[in-house]
């Protein structure tokens, strides 16, 4: 990681009058700013927002952002074991674990405490909390070590990562570094077992005498996320209690248990990570189909995950589990014995994720026998309990068999992982996987060959440097940091790439210990449509071109030429003109949220012909205040405004990754569906309804269709998606023809925005695309928002989109084609209709305002 060197950092005051104020924290005295030039006024407490490392020393460990009880005291690093007092949560008889015979959460503090009592081996730290508030437990299994000890280990870890070449050289860390594993359980709720499976090994690490569990323990440290997803396992589902899948969540992160194990690939640097899951028969374990991560060091990483695949396939074997007598099949492993669709490509899912943190061997591991939902509520308790004793035996042979490899090539495996590292820090080439290149892995071919070339940076222009949005830049570069991605920001203006740039503006150098980090983030991606046909998930995600932020790539060769600092945050962005009415975009989620809490305050803000918000001069208190807590920027502006601008109440039948969208963006937010509304919905306090999932309006009884059309005549709908089309189609509201394209598609897309629009005007010119729809038959008055771009040509960007069997629906099809629109209702209300995903799992943020801006327009304001 890089030497985080510290800045001064600069805090806004409430400027009411005469020029704006920048104030030194240090207490120097005030000096005036420049008038109304760009933004000003920086924010005091940027780091509040932060999820990952703070600033860093170049010997000692990371700070941690977690909850980290106590590890550092006065810059040291404590030793081992490290004894933390669990709270022991009251004992919850509706835990969905005890059904199956497993560990219920309640249960699983208490044993943690006990064996911290009983063994010098066993440390436990929380590693934060879940979406529901509860304790994430990280355990740490390893030989005890006193606290000089373990700040060596520290600067071991710190040395290969931040000095790869001379770690490589480096006898100590070949001698005495302690190979660090980490087993994560239970991200899906109710896939329970590796829970279980871990507490039993960690039981008998403990209180093993032989002197093969000495070794194994003076040599190695084992970190075991416990239960990754308390909430779901308590209530058995899938997702945490925000409704997310956490394993689609690590590019974005807007979990906290996201975020917490984001924070152990970055503290911990495990070499070897496994992350046990459920259901598939016989028992699948990674290494994956094609198309492989373009960002990875892959042959590094498929030479030490099909070994270690190997052996715990052999040991999941040896159990003896037979298809006749336990209704279990042999193992499988994807890279081997299928052709596609079970792909390492997106960087969402936990595995996909760690090597870009340095692992070099990581898996996936689905446990065979279903004990989930119908499986759980139709099945005896004595069969599903059989059938979870099996898997949890089946999980704790792969944990092991993954322990011994760890134990066994613990040279190897930190080589590796060095040379990872070296590689991205020295520029160097990737290596194209082959039978040459990665001897012992049979059966590769042309099909397995993924690779990229890395840009020599990426720049982040500052305010007035072609930026498009300040408040969508520091959003970037904070993520970026948190990502432990090294950031620099220029100390005076430079050119790159053939274009200028003001001080001030970051840059991302791609020779970086974790390059595939940064470009995985940044780059556009690719088009792997004619790669693979078919995808398990996502297939395009560029936070560089979907979180609103103007981004540069300096092609290979390029240079940066110009004195820069590391940064472990970006600067504030926030900015309150000093007199006069003021001026608020609307084109970043952040700018939403400030004109919602406006508005919440009784703020009268109307709207601007160019689609801008007016504030009045009397809210700049208000104004400052979301100034700072935002980054967001006022201005000063004559405009009177066209139009008042209210709170709008938000119905919504949609999806849980729109619906946590719509409320970070300050939306006052009722969920509804189908039975919400036959079961009695009142209108009253609603201004727009949101519709993307579970609202059916041919279902509804007499009542509810009657109560929906009143609302109606007055109020408009926002359509999103297939549900949001078929909606419009059954209410016979705006006149618009959806036709769907290829159903399996997504990615993104680049799009023509209609100018003066109130929904798109300004919008990014890239969006995110998942079963995309685009509109036809347009009747009077429908107008065109935005369109798929490339007319005649191909939209997609990144991502997967084929046409379907029959020739219809592929991207071509989409070119030219209105991909949003909008008009008045044969009711009188106003609708909007997106046939793209601005919103998905709270993903594309560039594209949020664009919804945002929708409910305002419906909202019969």
């Amino acid at each position: 990681m890089a030497v985080r060197i510290p800045r001064p950092v600069l805090v806004a005051t409430a400027a009411l009058a005469g020029a704006a104020l920048i104030v030194p924290a240090s207490g120097a005295q005030a000096v005036p700013g420049p008038k109304d030039d760009g933004p000003k006024h920086e924010r005091t407490d940027r780091e509040r927002e932060l999820r990952g490392p703070a600033a860093r020393t170049g010997a000692g460990a990371a700070e941690r952002a977690l909850g980290d009880t106590g590890v550092r005291h006065g810059g040291r690093t404590d030793g081992f074991p490290r004894r933390t007092r669990l709270k022991e949560p009251a004992a919850d008889p509706a835990d969905k674990s005890i059904k199956l015979g497993l560990t219920p959460y309640h249960a699983i503090a208490p044993k943690l405490n006990r064996l911290q009592q009983q063994s010098d081996r066993v440390s436990v730290e929380l590693a934060g909390k879940s979406a529901g508030g509860h304790d994430l437990y990280l355990v740490t299994v390893t030989a005890p070590e006193s606290r000089r000890e373990a700040g060596r280990q520290e600067r071991m870890r710190e040395l290969i990562e931040n000095s790869p070449a001379k770690a490589a050289k480096d006898r100590e860390i070949k001698a005495e570094y302690k190979t660090p594993l980490f087993v994560n359980n239970n991200i899906h709720g109710n896939e329970w077992e590796g829970t279980d499976a871990s507490l039993k090994l960690i039981s008998e690490l403990a209180s093993a005498k032989d002197a093969k569990t000495r070794k194994l323990l003076d040599e190695n440290r084992l970190y075991f996320n416990v239960t990754a997803n308390p909430d779901g396992r308590i209530a058995g589902t899938r997702a945490n209690s925000n409704g997310f899948d956490i394993n689609r969540d690590f590019i974005t992160a807007t979990q906290p248990e996201a975020r917490a194990i984001r924070q152990i690939a970055i503290d911990k640097q495990p070499a070897v990570m496994l992350d046990l899951h459920g259901y598939v028969n016989g028992t699948l374990i990674e290494p994956t189909t094609p198309p492989h991560g373009e960002n990875y060091e892959y042959d590094l990483f498929l030479k030490n995950s099909y070994a270690n695949a190997l052996g715990m396939e052999a040991a999941v074997n040896a159990l003896g589990y037979t298809p006749a007598k336990d209704g279990v099949d042999p193992a499988v492993i994807p890279f081997r014995d299928q052709k596609e669709g079970w792909d390492d490509w997106p960087p969402i899912f936990t595995p996909q994720y760690l090597p870009f943190q340095g692992a070099v061997a990581t898996h996936t591991i689905e446990i065979p026998l279903q004990v989930n939902n119908e499986e759980y509520d139709s099945r005896p308790v004595a069969e599903l309990r059989r059938r979870s004793a099996i898997n949890t035996d089946i999980a704790g042979a792969a944990i092991k068999a993954a322990v011994n490899y760890t134990a066994t090539h613990r040279s190897s495996l930190i080589a590796d992982q060095i040379e990872t590292f070296r590689r991205g820090a020295a520029g160097a080439a990737q290596v194209p996987v082959s039978e040459e290149t990665v001897p012992g892995v049979p059966g590769i071919g042309p099909e397995d060959v993924y690779t990229t070339e890395f840009p020599s940076a990426y720049v982040i222009p500052a305010g007035g440097g072609g930026q498009r949005s300040g408040v969508a830049a520091a959003r970037l570069v904070d993520h970026l940091v948190a990502n432990d991605v090294r950031v620099e920001r220029a100390l005076r203006a430079f050119r790159a790439g053939g274009k200028s740039y003001p001080a001030g503006s970051y840059v991302v150098d791609m020779k970086q210990p974790k390059r595939g980090m940064a470009n995985v983030i940044l780059a556009d991606g690719r088009d792997i449509s004619a790669d693979v046909s078919a995808m398990y998930d996502i297939s395009g995600w560029s936070l560089g071109l979907l979180w609103g932020a103007s981004v540069d790539r300096v092609a290979k060769g390029g240079t940066v030429d110009v004195p820069r600092r590391t940064v472990h945050a970006a600067s504030g962005t926030g900015y309150v003109a000093p007199a006069g009415d003021l001026r608020l975009r609307l084109d970043d989620p952040k700018e939403i949220s400030a004109l919602n809490a406006l508005l919440a305050d009784g703020v009268r803000v109307r709207r601007a012909a160019d689609g801008t918000a007016v504030v009045p001069g009397s809210a700049r208190r208000q104004a400052v205040r979301l100034a700072d807590r935002f980054g967001v920027a006022f201005h000063a502006t004559r405009a009177q405004g066209v139009a008042p601008v209210e709170r709008t109440r938000v119905a919504a039948a949609v999806s849980s990754g729109e619906l946590f969208a719509l409320r970070e963006m300050g939306f006052d937010v009722t969920p509804v569906s189908t039975g919400v509304l036959n079961a009695g919905f009142d209108w009253k306090g609603v201004d727009a309804l949101y519709v993307s999932a579970d609202l059916a309006y041919g279902k509804l009884n007499a009542a509810a269709r009657a109560g929906l059309d009143a609302f109606l005549k007055e109020h408009g709908v926002v359509g999103l998606g297939g549900a949001g089309a078929k909606f419009n189609a059954d209410a016979k509201l705006l006149a618009a023809t959806a036709v769907a394209g290829n159903g399996d598609a997504n990615g993104v897309v680049q799009v023509d925005n209609a100018a003066g629009s109130a929904v798109t005007g300004g919008a990014p010119a890239h969006t995110f695309v998942f079963s995309p729809l685009w509109f036809s038959g347009l009747g009077t008055g429908v107008r065109v928002d935005q369109s798929y771009g490339k007319a005649g040509g191909n939209p997609l960007v990144s991502g997967h989109w084929r046409a379907n069997e029959n020739g219809t629906g592929g991207p071509k099809d989409a070119a030219g084609q209105p991909a949003v629109v909008s008009g008045r209702s044969a009711q009188g209300g106003r609708v909007v209709l997106f046939g793209t995903q601005p919103l998905f799992r709270a993903h594309p943020k560039g594209e949020f305002a664009q919804v945002a801006r929708a409910l305002y327009v419906t909202s019969g304001a």
